[in-house]
Parts: C-alpha cells; structure tokens; sequence
C-alpha cells in the first residue's frame, strides 16, 4: 500500500482507505472485517456517523484475531461540529475512543469549520423552533489548542480538518503549534479542488478525498433526513469518458476515478458495504493512468459548480461566520 507521511511526524497515512459515512451498524461491522481481510489498513468514521462503537468491534476482533497489531492500523475519527467548544473536545475524543475500542487514533479532525449548540440529552446538534439549527459561535483556533493537548497526552498521533477552505485553513496553519497535518474535503472528478491542493502543497498538508466516486446515494440521505432536494445530482461513474478510460485498462469506473486522484496525490476513502466492491476498491496499484487519460479526467472538473457537499441541508448554516463556503461560491 502507498502512503503518504504527514507533516510534523513520521506517521505513515495509507493512501486508500474505508469510509464509512451513512454505513449502519451490522453493515459497516462487516464491511471493516472484508476491508481489513482485503488489506485495507485505513479506516475513516467520526462521532457524527454514530457507527464508531461498531467499528470498534469490528477492529478489536481483528486484533484478537492475531492478524495484526494496532500500529499496523490508521484511524482516523472526527470532532463532531455540535462539539467544537474547547471544554467539549476531550470528552468527545474519549467517547470515540471507548467506542473504538483503542486507546489512541492516528489522526483526529475538526469534522467542520461551523458550529452548533448541543441538545444534550441526544448529543445532537440543537435545533431552533423553526427547524433551523442552533448556531454556535465558536474559534476554532481556540478549540485547536485543547486538540494540541490531545496530542501531548498520547490520545491522538496527528490533527487535521476537514471541509475548511483555504483561507481558513491558512489561519488555522498560522496560528498552530502542531500544524494540520490534513486536509479532508469533498473531492472527485466534478470538483477537483485545485487551488486548494496547491495552497496544501505548498503548507504541506495532506489532501484526503472524501466523496471520491461522486457519493451516488447522497441525494436520497439528504431528502429522507434533512428533506432536502438537490438538484441535477451528478452521475461520474456513468460519465463516458470515465467508461471509455475504464475499458481501456480493463477496470470499473470507480478504479479509475479512484486512481486518478491517486496520481495526484490525494488520499482516497470509498465507502461501500459490498465486498467485491470492497476489494476492487483498493485493488488500484496494479496500473498507472498516462498522461494523456489524466489530463482527460483534469479535463472534467467542474469547479464549485461540481460540489454536491454545501451543507444547506443545515438549515439556516449559511449564517455562521465560519460557513466555508459563501453564497457567492456556491450552486444551489
């Protein structure tokens, strides 16, 4: 497996990971069992997924097992955005750790830049009469220096963010003792995040794609939980020149988008409940895209008209003064 080594450490990050954002809990139990079978030593989750306590068990078997040790593993989980207040962050880390049954993860992420208030009896984001949600206004480079400690107490390997823009990354990067070691956003063909990965190579910071196969079921999430309708929701695996690249290199067209962001760079998380799906998923270091069929897939980035990942489906959440991405930036 190739990997990539974060800022500020030896840490090791494998390039392909599980993700396992809307996976249920007997569903992502299993497929963490096949993934770490197939080889996958990576695995993505965050405390908003509520899935960590089965992923942990998933994990604990393995261990059990004998089939490897914890330093063979790269955990990643996430604070979550109702818990971004300094005094929340170790008791939400210790939480995700019970649940995952380890005393340390790899990494550790400020899941979003915004903030809401908690509704403590669910630990879930409190919403207002309206069904807006609560807005909380907190720094996040305050709420950093609480994550910096987690680090120095052994708790957490590396530290990073997710779903920052740049200028927000920036500050948290100018204003940190560990820096963010990564970066993880919405990521794929339609939306290839190009300024912002060169804003994170020139800081150093790793790129993890979330997203990377376009999410096809993200719009059904968004209408049943949020009642939210996206519109023109977009189909990359079906997109031909993605095919035609596929049949070229006798692969499905989720090995090559997967690859291509591979070849630049970009850590990848998939998430899938099927096996052969599973495993075809990490099966991408057999072939190299040229450089032509690169510049082809470059080619179809769609900018902030490809993002799929607003977050309006948080009522009211444009309002937030860290809302990373203004009205301006964006296509409803």
């Amino acid at each position: 497996m190739k990997t990539i080594t974060l800022l500020g450490s030896n840490l090791e990050m494998p390039m392909v990971g599980l993700g396992t954002w809307r996976a249920q809990p007997k569903e992502v139990e299993n497929a963490c069992r096949v993934a770490l079978d197939a080889g996958y030593r990576h695995i993505d989750t965050a405390f908003n997924y509520n899935n960590e306590d089965s992923i942990g068990k998933a994990i604990r078997e393995w261990l059990d097992s004998g089939k490897g040790k914890r330093e063979d593993l790269f955990i990643t989980t996430k604070l979550p955005n109702f818990g971004n207040r300094p005094s929340d962050v170790e008791r939400f880390l210790k939480m995700s750790l019970e649940k995952l049954q380890l005393d340390y993860v790899d990494l550790y992420l400020i899941h979003m830049p915004f903030s809401f208030h908690l509704n403590e009896e669910t630990l879930s984001p409190a919403i207002n009469e309206d069904g807006s949600f609560c807005l909380d206004t907190i720094d996040f480079i305050e709420t950093w220096k609480v994550m910096e400690e987690q680090v120095n107490k052994g708790l957490v390997k590396a530290l990073g963010v997710s779903n920052f823009n740049g200028e927000q990354l920036q500050r948290l990067y100018d204003n940190s003792v560990i820096k963010p070691a990564v970066l993880q956003v919405e990521l794929h063909a339609y939306m290839q995040q190009k300024d912002l990965r060169a804003l994170c190579k020139k800081l150093g910071v790793a790129v993890t794609a979330y997203s990377p196969l376009g999410s096809p079921e993200a719009h059904k999430h968004f209408r049943t939980k949020y009642n939210y309708t996206m519109e023109n929701f977009p189909n990359i695996l079906g997109h031909p020149i993605v095919n035609e690249i596929a049949q070229k290199y006798h692969k499905n067209a989720g090995q090559i988008l997967l690859k291509h962001l591979i070849q630049n760079d970009v850590i990848v998380i998939p998430k899938s409940g099927n096996p052969v799906r599973i495993k075809s998923n990490i099966d991408l270091f057999n072939f190299e895209l040229s450089e032509e069929d690169m510049t082809r897939l470059n080619d179809l980035d769609q900018g902030e008209d490809g993002r799929i990942f607003s977050f309006l489906f948080f009522k009211g959440v444009e309002n937030h003064p860290e809302y990373p991405f203004r009205k301006k930036e964006v296509t409803k």
